[in-house]
C-alpha cells in the first residue's frame, strides 16, 4: 500500500536536495555573532598602532558572512558538495554519533578542568582522551605523547607568544 504524497513532501525533498544551506545559516549566524561581539567590545583608547583588538575579529566576521552568502548562492544555483575521490568513504553509511558525543565530552571536560587543573594537566587529558576516542590503543605511549604535547603547547603560548594560560598547581611544582 503506497501512501499518497503530502503537500509538504516536495518541500522536504527540496530541503534535502539543498541541505548545504544549513551550513550557510550556521556560518552566517557565526559571522553575525562575531561582528556583534566586535561592536560591543570594550577597547581602551590607547593602542599602539592602526591595528587594534577589533581588527582581526572584524575581518573574520566579515569573511564568515561573505562565505555564507557565496555558498548559499552556489547551492541555490545547483552546486553540490562532492566526496573527494581520494576518500575511501561510503556516503550511504550512517555517521557514528558515539564518537562525536565522546569527543564533545572530552572537549567539554577540558573546558571544565582547565581552571582548577591548569592547561598542562587538562590539555594532556584532552589529547589522551581524543586519541583514545579516535581509536588509538597504544596505552603505554599515548599518555606520554599527550603530556609532552600539552607542556610544549603551554610553553609556546605562555612564554613565546605571551598569551597567558592557566598553569595550575602542577606548574608551581615545576
Amino acid at each position: 500500500m503506497t501512501v499518497p504524497p503530502t503537500p509538504s513532501a516536495p518541500a522536504r525533498q527540496w530541503l534535502r536536495d539543498h541541505s548545504e544551506l544549513g551550513v550557510c545559516v550556521l556560518l552566517f549566524a557565526l559571522g553575525a555573532l562575531v561582528l556583534g561581539d566586535v561592536l560591543t567590545m570594550d577597547v581602551e583608547i590607547a593602542q599602539r598602532g592602526p591595528v587594534g583588538p577589533r581588527t582581526v575579529p572584524a575581518v573574520v566576521g566579515a569573511a564568515l558572512l561573505l562565505v555564507a552568502v557565496l555558498l548559499a548562492v552556489d547551492v541555490l544555483r545547483g552546486g553540490r558538495g562532492e566526496t573527494e575521490q581520494g576518500e575511501d568513504t561510503d556516503p550511504a553509511t550512517p555517521g557514528d554519533p558515539r564518537t562525536v558525543l565522546l569527543l564533545a565530552a572530552v572537549f567539554l571536560g577540558n573546558a571544565v578542568l582547565i581552571q582548577p587543573l591548569g592547561f598542562p594537566a587538562s590539555g594532556a587529558l584532552m589529547f589522551w582522551g581524543s586519541a583514545w576516542v579516535l581509536g588509538s590503543r597504544a596505552h603505554h605511549r599515548d599518555p606520554l605523547i599527550a603530556a609532552a604535547l600539552s607542556v610544549v603547547t603551554y610553553v609556546v603560548f605562555d612564554s613565546l607568544l605571551g598569551i597567558p594560560l592557566p598553569g595550575g598547581p602542577l606548574m608551581e611544582v615545576l
